[in-house]
């Protein structure tokens, strides 16, 4: 069989916030009493955690309400890494925890025009936001996730207040930590995304955009706060599956453009140029065009943080005008490069783990340099090699 990813993919319909996160990892099997003991790791916390489950739109769902019998104490980012660095919880946790709050600094001090510790964090300080961040960090981990993909971001319209004063919403610090991320408006005067949510949203993902294609094992909910209008469930959905490991990308973009114009004998420097840029698979196939003329389909497949780079070459050695693009979910099966014993010595192959066991698929170039010194056909390299291969099974 071959490796498994468990994946989190966090189904933002409502947004997301720090509460609804932990509240979703509650719901898909976290024990309270294990987040309690993991919690207690960080010294100098005091907080009450009430979990409640709840009905929303008939939909089963937990909800988090963390609060403090002392007053609240206001910390700088230096106080939050110095609990982390001296807590006794796991070393992955502690990091993932610093970068988060590092996000949060970084983006209120963008938004205040001031210097990183020199901001004085009122949300982000609080303890509620502290339990919800480690908490939720704890709760993914003790899930066994090992990748999270996030759906695209709704943002609503109108004013948050707080400390500063009336912001408008999106508020400024979530537009600052979203950057680079896919967001869309909706018919909401709520905050939907706080800059919790955002950071813990920018910390997690690996990716935004459509549920990857897995197996579901759980599936949890977690509640906000706010009431929304048009009776829309204020709840996060967090959905866990299993997928296959691969070193591919699931997530990919289709790039193409027809050429009619263009000299393809320059077709090999273009795909050397676009796979040491990124590309995936680069791809030549002739068409019929508009008034019978001849012409070709130039496919590029690509990671989606490739594709601006690999667009910008394409339109600067081609003679095209324009380019359509999409996004595409794929499938690969795991593999990787071994070294083959031989008559000639090691010879590179690839090893590809099938849903009927290991397959070997012998590298072309290396075998062409085999059967061009040796003056014998490629074919029985190529038996030769996947010959061997089977013995040392």
């Amino acid at each position: 069989m071959a490796p498994t990813d468990t994946i989190a993919y966090l189904d933002c319909f409502s947004g997301i916030s720090g509460d609804m996160l932990l509240g979703t990892c509650f719901h898909a099997g976290v024990p309270k009493d294990f987040l309690l003991s993991e919690l207690g790791k960080i010294e100098g916390l005091d907080f009450n955690l009430q979990v409640e489950t709840e009905c929303y739109s008939g939909i089963a769902c937990k909800k988090v309400t963390v609060s403090s019998s002392s007053k609240q104490q206001f910390r700088h980012l230096g106080n939050i890494l110095e609990l982390l660095d001296n807590s006794s919880l796991k070393p992955a946790i502690k990091e993932k925890a610093a970068k988060t709050f590092t996000r949060l600094a970084e983006a209120e001090a963008k938004v205040h025009n001031t210097d990183i510790d020199k901001i004085h964090f009122h949300e982000v300080g609080a303890v509620d936001t502290i339990v919800d961040i480690v908490g939720s960090l704890i709760g993914l981990d003790h899930l066994g996730i090992t990748k999270t993909i996030c759906s695209p971001l709704p943002m609503g319209r109108g004013f948050v207040h707080c400390d500063h004063g009336n912001l408008p919403l999106p508020a400024p610090a979530v537009c600052a930590l979203l950057q680079e991320a896919p967001t869309y408006g909706v018919d909401q005067e709520k905050e939907l995304v706080t800059p919790t949510g955002a950071a813990l949203a920018m910390q997690l993902a690996s990716d935004f955009g459509r549920m990857p294609a897995m197996t579901i094992k759980k599936v949890g909910y977690g509640a906000g706060s706010s009431t929304l209008k048009h009776d829309q469930p204020n709840l996060l959905r967090l959905i866990i599956g299993e997928q296959q490991h691969t070193e591919e990308s699931q997530s990919v973009e289709i790039i193409e453009c027809n050429l009619d114009d263009w000299n393809t004998e320059m077709f090999p420097y273009l795909s050397e140029q676009l796979f040491d840029n990124g590309a995936l698979d680069v791809s030549l196939s002739s068409l019929l065009m508009k008034k019978g003329r001849p012409g070709h389909r130039l496919q590029v497949i690509a990671r989606p943080a490739h594709a601006l780079t690999l667009k910008q070459i394409v339109l600067s050695e081609t003679t095209t005008i324009g380019l359509r693009f999409r996004q595409e979910q794929r499938i690969t099966l795991s593999r990787k490069i071994v070294q083959v014993n031989t008559q000639w010595g090691k010879v590179e192959a690839k090893q590809v783990q099938t849903p009927e066991g290991v397959a070997i698929y012998p590298e072309y170039e290396a075998c062409k340099i085999i059967a061009q010194s040796n003056k014998i056909p490629l074919t029985q390299v190529y038996y030769a090699v996947i010959q061997a291969a089977s013995k040392e099974k």
